[in-house]
């Protein structure tokens, strides 16, 4: 049995496309005993695939430098990258920041909010360093598929991975791109 390994991170999102992923139930399950393997994901906590993975999964917009260096080493590492829902694919809601710039973000965050007393913005450098504004997958690197959605439903993602596991390009139907 050929496998297909499969890995997928999050980046600026509410993770609602990996909980419609792990809606796929049973499917899930299915989809493992045809050679579907996982490598790398966050809700199991492996964050970096192994070089030479098949498909990369991508869920939400590039908005810091973290994300960045973590979609391109994404696209290096994988053969093919999936954009999962609209804020991967279209950059989503999290473009709405677009409009002010970084200093006016941080400052109304961290020092102007209503709540906050003697505030000032995190400099730790562990933290991701925001970028000048947040952008799509497709704009950080080479997308080969996308899954619009918000999110997608689990039946659309479960016959892009099952088409993908028995080695045909995936087709999205009309009848799989509903908003309900």
């Amino acid at each position: 049995m050929k496998t297909l390994s499969i890995a997928s991170t999050w980046c600026e999102g509410c993770s609602g496309c990996h909980m419609s992923f792990l809606d796929m139930d049973e499917r899930l399950v299915e989809l493992i005993g045809k050679g579907l393997v996982l490598t790398a994901t966050p809700i199991t906590d492996l964050k970096i695939p192994p070089m030479g993975t098949d498909v990369g999964i991508i869920e939400g917009a590039v908005a810091t430098d973290h994300h960045l260096e973590e979609v391109r080493e994404l696209r290096h590492r994988c053969r093919m990258i999936v954009a999962l829902g609209d804020c991967a694919v279209f950059g989503g809601i999290h473009t709405m920041r677009n409009y002010f710039t970084v200093e006016e973000l941080l400052h109304r965050g961290y020092v102007t909010t209503e709540s906050t007393v003697n505030g000032t913005p995190p400099t730790s450098g562990e933290l991701g360093k925001l970028l000048p504004k947040v952008i799509s997958v497709n704009e950080a690197v080479k997308v080969d598929f996308f899954i619009p959605g918000c999110p997608p439903s689990a039946d659309v993602i479960y016959h892009v991975l099952n088409e993908l596991v028995e080695g045909r390009v995936p087709k999205l139907t009309e009848d799989l791109l509903h908003y309900d």
